[in-house]
């Protein structure tokens, strides 16, 4: 098996592969594979699987040092991590490559791979992500807007009177509690967000076909009524270092 990590700010996206695919995921806090604990939390994920290789990407620095102590405990030997100089399956088109989140690149790979060029990739995170594959198969660049609950989390900490609210699909558009509103405007809003964008991005590009493929928390609950996404994958950002592997020949043991 190729052990998959996806360190991120809250959460920790761990994945078991094979040559033919996932088999396995959890999500765990980052503050633990950062702690002591690393070792602990990935040896019970991982269980009796046989590990060959490791592949992670890292949006959170301070934390990826502590799990690749943790990886090289495993399995004798550091995670391969993604990054511009590791690049594999995808160009690269952009004035900063290091200035770009891993897990973006994770996703240009996946997208890549399974949709082609141009395509489009929107990660519903703690901020939304819109990642960018060009017509000529290279990453370009991209969006970040802030997340559906960032924003609403937002409107609670900043204002005496609007509620802490949890995310689901609203029952109307007009609201008729304050919660209610709150979700109408979070949950439409960001559909409209989400639809707009997609729609300057294929003016930019100059195509009418654009594959847009959604990952992250909330990618299936805003894909429900936006037509312009065309597939949703949960585990694309995994996906996508599972490939990485792959290209650079690693063995799953």
């Amino acid at each position: 098996m190729i052990l998959l990590l996806d360190i991120g700010n809250t959460h920790t996206h761990l994945g078991l592969a094979t040559v033919s695919g996932i088999r396995r995921t959890r999500d765990v806090p980052t503050a633990r594979i950062r702690s002591s604990e690393g070792v602990a939390t990935l040896q019970a994920f991982i269980g009796k699987a046989r590990l060959g290789n490791a592949v992670l990407a890292s949006v959170v620095p301070d934390a990826t040092p502590a799990a690749q102590a943790a990886v090289i405990q495993l399995i004798g030997r550091p995670a391969l991590q993604l990054t511009p100089a590791t690049l594999r399956g995808v160009a690269l088109d952009y004035p900063r490559p290091q200035s770009i989140g891993q897990d973006r690149l994770a996703n240009a790979i996946a997208a890549h791979h399974h949709f082609g060029a141009p395509s489009v990739v929107v990660d519903f995170g703690t901020a939304v992500t819109f990642d960018v594959v060009s017509p000529a198969g290279a990453y370009v660049g991209g969006i970040i807007a802030p997340g559906l609950s960032a924003m609403t989390d937002y409107l609670h900490e900043k204002t005496a009177l609007l509620p802490r609210i949890t995310i689901r699909t609203p029952r109307s558009v007009i609201g008729r509690s304050t919660r209610e509103a709150m979700l109408s405007g979070a949950v439409h809003g960001y559909r409209g967000l989400v639809s707009e964008l997609i729609r300057q991005l294929k003016t930019e590009l100059g195509v009418r076909r654009l594959p847009v493929v959604a990952t992250g928390g909330y990618a299936q609950l805003i894909a429900r009524e936006v037509p312009a996404i065309t597939a949703v994958q949960p585990h694309l950002t995994l996906e996508g270092l599972r490939l990485l592997a792959l290209l650079h020949g690693l063995e799953p043991g």
